[in-house]
């Protein structure tokens, strides 16, 4: 059973995907026909397993290929549509595959389309299938066109399908923008009518020139990422219409089941549903349990030493021995181990050398004024005056020499002092 949830929800948590497996078999139990009830001569076919009613007015958009809410799909189930026919060429193939896997889809009619291919239209709808409206020319820039064109595109392919079928009310209230060129006046118009906006949860890409292979890979593919949705097709392309077989034959091998969408009306009400089964995959299913975490876990390596590189592998220069032989130049013979010591020699800093004693060279008169103990002041600069000695000054004395001496120098007397000349 959790193989199974795994396969229909891939992105869903464990216990959730084991609890939408377990409702899925409930319910595959007790509201889905057997696979191939009701197909006479095809006892293994796909089988439509059931049919949701859905109400436009409270559901205007869906798909999240553009919108939040999608179809209330349980895991595993896929909803199958068409866009831009009827083409008969094509068309009725694609009906004649559905019809022999007795599948019912939904199908994105064009009322040009329609208005050339009426009986084509009718067999759309003869065959059990909605029919939904797709504009009426298919044109790629609803997004931009004035609100106005934009009305008369929607209103006149309503109209070219309302006649084609003959009575309005076999027409579903369902509309696809071409292109999926969403915009708000759109959407906003689809809705006051009581129209609902389908986009799409995945396309297989069919409109592109990829080969029919890659359209059943594509579509295979982007079904198993999401589990479950609305696959996106087109039942003009000679592609699809090579594809689609593939397409139904590894649906049924895989595990899914086709679901039949049709509006709510006054004979059959809208399938009850709860909010959150609006969303592809709800929030309330990826929230993971709180747990605290767990203490980490150390791992404590045994100290240890490096162990000291060989002294003798090396010269003296720290050069590598055998890369010197190798290169024809002699080995040193190392002289001290690692790590090596460098000597320092230490200045003799007990004594200073004797000043000359030209350094002392002073005024004569300042020289006299040593001797006497009175301090006259030099002249200044030109034009200025000397200060003016306080009247209380205390006359100064003579400078005494040092009673202790550096070692190494000698002392220097006032009457030795030498006399300059010539210095201003």
């Amino acid at each position: 059973m959790q193989d199974t949830g795994q396969r229909l929800a891939p992105n869903l948590p464990r216990w959730a995907t084991t609890l939408f497996a377990a409702c899925a078999v409930a319910f595959a139990g007790s509201t889905a026909p057997a696979r191939g009830a009701g197909c006479p001569g095809h006892p293994d076919a796909l089988g439509t397993s059931r049919t949701l009613v859905v109400d436009p007015a409270a559901h205007p958009r869906i798909g999240t290929m553009q919108y939040e809410e999608t179809l209330p799909l349980r895991p595993g189930e896929v909803v199958l549509t068409f866009d831009d026919g009827p083409l008969p060429r094509h068309s009725n193939k694609v009906l004649d595959i559905l019809a022999a896997e007795c599948v019912k889809a939904t199908f994105f009619l064009v009322g040009r389309m329609a208005r050339q291919f009426p009986a084509g239209v009718r067999r759309v709808y003869d065959e059990g299938h909605t029919v939904a409206t797709h504009s009426e020319n298919h044109p790629l820039n609803f997004n931009s066109m004035p609100a106005e064109q934009a009305r008369r595109e929607i209103d006149d392919g309503i109209e070219a399908i309302k006649t084609a079928l003959g009575d309005p009310a076999r027409l579903a209230p369902f509309f696809r923008i071409p292109g999926l060129k969403r915009a708000n006046t759109v959407e906003d118009y689809l809705a006051s009518q009581g129209i609902m906006t389908w986009s799409a949860d995945f396309p297989a890409d069919d409109w592109r020139h990829i080969s029919a292979s890659q359209v059943a890979q594509l579509a295979l593919s982007r079904l198993a990422a999401k589990g479950k949705g609305i696959l996106l097709l087109h039942d003009i392309q000679a592609r699809t219409v090579e594809a689609l077989p593939t397409i139904l034959r590894e649906l049924k091998a895989r595990g899914y089941r086709i679901v039949h969408v049709v509006p709510a009306d006054s004979r059959q009400p809208a399938t009850p549903t709860e909010p959150w089964q609006w969303r592809l995959h709800p929030p309330a299913l990826q929230v993971a349990r709180t747990r605290w975490p767990a203490p980490p876990r150390f791992v404590f390596l045994k100290e240890g030493s490096l162990p000291m590189p060989d002294a003798t592998y090396a010269d003296s220069y720290g050069h590598d021995g055998a890369a010197l032989q190798a290169a024809g130049r002699p080995r040193r013979a190392p002289t001290t181990g690692w790590p090596r010591t460098t000597p320092y020699s230490v200045a003799n800093t007990l004594g200073f050398p004797i000043p000359a004693l030209d350094l002392f060279a002073i005024q004569a008169a300042e020289a006299s004024a040593l001797g006497t103990g009175q301090i006259r002041h030099l002249a200044g600069p030109s034009g200025s005056r000397p200060p003016r000695q306080r009247a209380n000054a205390r006359p100064a004395t003579a400078i005494a020499p040092p009673q202790s001496l550096l070692p190494g120098s000698a002392p220097i007397n006032a009457a030795g002092l030498k006399t300059a000349t010539g210095v201003h």
